[in-house]
């Protein structure tokens, strides 16, 4: 028996990874660079959530922040869709690969729905599941029981492969409902380890045991920034791990098997707080990229004395809806045709929006500058 739990032979033959319920017996060991790296990772944490009460627009950034947080995290899964794709999608253009762009619509509505019911409702297993049902609505996996812990046993491997093939077989059914509870225990206990050891503790916890038959890598990356929310370190959704998982890829699941097979909690911990500092810090240099490129262009607006109040209006809206058409913005600002094609035109002709679809008519615009500094990861 690890410390972490141990695999136990199932009466199917395959054995199945029993997890012990958190905290970590022996306690864990919180000193020396793991000590240095908590401190580091806290006071760049506090910096990023200081950072939301000083700028200008922050929900303009948490906005279009989740939308990249969303890609990334579903990228992970294999999805194939891209940051363009998603506002081409909310803009109402037909795509090709719809179902993957609603995997990300669908993220979006996961992350801004639990969010807003962590101001009434505690973290617990009704909200994940809640969540959960968001998460696969209408897309893959939507047929296995979303909303609803597995019924059948599930198993973590290379693309088709089968249970006798699989690198990590989480609990079965029976074992799952009792480790669930134990973690929303867990979640809701008092005296416990700084805010961040157990967050990582509740990120590894949740992925070893797998509750869902699909879903369960966004489902708890979701759960980060959920509970880091719910327990005030963030007071606004501004962490996420995504891209430094999808960067890591396999350091992050060898560092999760590390403690299956080791029980050695204090290397997880290592890589989660260099994560969190090290995102911490990549997201409050978009923040100030954003800004900067929103300044310049209001200043190129008064420069080129086209800055109506409509037209200040339209780029404040390219930072929300950053692929527009004409009659968009006509719709938007209640003004003709005509008028909307002007200003489109004047702020395509200053290097603001970019045409993008070649056609002669329904064309479409990107605010392309702005596009490129919400991708820069995405496309890594």
């Amino acid at each position: 028996m690890h410390r972490s739990g141990s695999y136990i032979k199932q009466p199917a033959g395959y054995k199945a990874f029993i997890p012990k319920p958190l905290p970590p017996k022996p306690p864990l060991k919180i000193e020396g660079d793991l000590q240095n790296l908590l401190s580091t990772a806290d006071m760049a944490l506090a910096r990023l959530d200081g950072m939301a009460e000083i700028l200008p627009n922050i929900d303009l950034f948490i906005a279009a922040y989740v939308k990249k947080e969303a890609l990334l995290s579903s990228q992970i899964e294999g999805t194939q869709a891209s940051l363009e794709n998603l506002f081409e999608f909310e803009s109402g253009d037909k795509l090709e690969n719809v179902n993957d762009v609603r995997e990300v619509v669908n993220y979006v509505k996961a992350l801004n729905h639990g969010i807003e019911r962590l101001d009434k409702l505690p973290m617990s297993l009704r909200l994940i599941k809640e969540i959960h049902s968001l998460l696969l609505e209408n897309v893959r996996g939507s047929e296995k029981s979303r909303g609803e812990f597995k019924k059948s046993q599930n198993w973590i491997g290379p693309p088709g492969c089968t249970l006798n093939e699989a690198t990590f077989i989480p609990p079965p059914p029976h074992e799952t409902k009792e480790a669930m509870g134990d973690l929303e225990h867990y979640m809701h206990a008092r005296n416990r380890l700084p805010v961040l050891i157990d967050c990582a503790l509740i990120h590894y916890q949740f992925e070893t045991i797998h509750p869902f038959l699909d879903g369960n890598g966004r489902m708890g990356r979701l759960l980060i920034t959920f509970y880091l929310y719910w327990k005030d370190v963030l007071h606004r959704p501004l962490l996420y791990l995504s891209y430094y998982f999808k960067k890591n890829r396999q350091e992050y699941y060898d560092r999760l098997n590390s403690v299956r097979e080791n029980g050695n909690y204090e290397q997880w911990l290592e890589f989660f707080l260099k994560g969190v500092a090290e995102t911490s810090v990549a997201a409050m240099e978009t923040a100030k990229k954003i800004l900067e490129l929103q300044t310049a262009h209001r200043q190129m607006l008064w420069q080129k004395k086209i800055s109506s109040p409509i037209a200040v209006g339209i780029l404040e809206r390219l930072f929300y809806t950053p692929v527009i058409s004409i009659n968009d913005i006509a719709d938007h600002f209640d003004i003709s045709y005509p008028a909307a094609s002007t200003l489109v035109s004047q702020f395509e002709k200053n290097g603001i929006l970019k045409e993008i679809t070649g056609r002669k008519r329904d064309k479409r615009f990107a605010y392309d500058n702005y596009l490129k500094i919400l991708t820069e990861e995405t496309k890594s």
